[in-house]
Formats: C-alpha cells, structure tokens, sequence
C-alpha cells in the first residue's frame, strides 16, 4: 500500500473523529475499506445516541456487515484513529477483520498494545494483522486538542 493511499483513509477516518468531536463526542473515527472501495464509516456517538456501545468501530463494523449481508469481514480492513479498546478489539475479532489499522496508543482504555491485548489472548480466534502508528500524532492531537478545552 502506498503512503498516499495509507493518508487517503487516515484522512478520512480523521475527518470523522472531527464530526465526532463537533458533536461533543470524543473524537474518533473509522472506516471499513473492502477491495480498496470504502464501505462503511463510524465515529463515536455514544452520548448523541444514549448507547455506550455506539464507538467509532462498532458503528463502522454493524455498517459494513448490513452493506455486505453477512458477520463476517474476512476481506475488509479497519482504520481507525485510536487504539481500539476491548469492546472493539473483541467486535473486530468476531468480524474477522482482516488488517487492523490504528493512529494513536490509548494506554489507558487501548486493548490491542495495552491493557488486556485481546489479540494475544488463546481465546481470541482470530487475530487481525495489526498496524499502529498511522498518522498517530494528528490522531492525538485531535484527542489532546478536544479534552484540553474541557477542562
């Protein structure tokens, strides 16, 4: 993949964190890309939606999976701008989402390189290919950003 493509859909998972974060939700946003199209797209809305499950990933996964009439996502990729926490890492898993691809480390609530890294878990039955780092420092910036005006 190249670095052009690799910001394309960095870009675009950044653009939804901004929605997300206008409508005063933390800012973060995916996108589920299948066959290099872009199927489906999510940004965290727990508070506008009164669900706390309502994340950037779930909101891209339940898309796709309607998109393609079916669970399983064994040919599609996730982007997203923030480690994914053990919710979403346990929702890619059962997607079988092919290639996990992540911006910022989230010490504190990431699951995939902190916390309960549901991957390296023998009960996890499927492990994605996971790439970190994308874009990471716009990623955070965006989070900093966001949380620093609310305090």
């Amino acid at each position: 993949m190249s670095l052009e493509t690799a910001r394309n859909y960095m870009a675009q998972a950044l653009s939804l964190a901004r929605q997300a974060s206008d409508m005063g939700e933390v800012p973060v946003g995916a996108i589920i890309v299948r066959n290099g199209e872009v199927i489906a797209q999510g940004h965290n809305a727990p508070r506008a939606l009164h669900d706390p499950t309502a994340h950037a990933e779930i909101g891209a996964i339940r898309s796709a999976a309607l998109a393609l009439g079916n669970d399983r996502l064994t040919d599609c990729d996730l982007w997203v701008t923030l480690e994914p926490c053990a919710m979403c890492a346990g929702a890619i898993a059962h997607a079988r989402i092919r290639r996990l691809y992540y911006g910022a480390s989230d010490p504190k609530g990431g699951a995939v390189e902190h916390g309960p890294r549901v991957f390296e878990q023998d009960t996890t039955l499927h492990r994605p290919e996971v790439y970190d780092g994308i874009f990471a420092d716009e990623a955070a910036d965006l989070l900093k950003g966001f949380f620093a005006a609310r305090r």
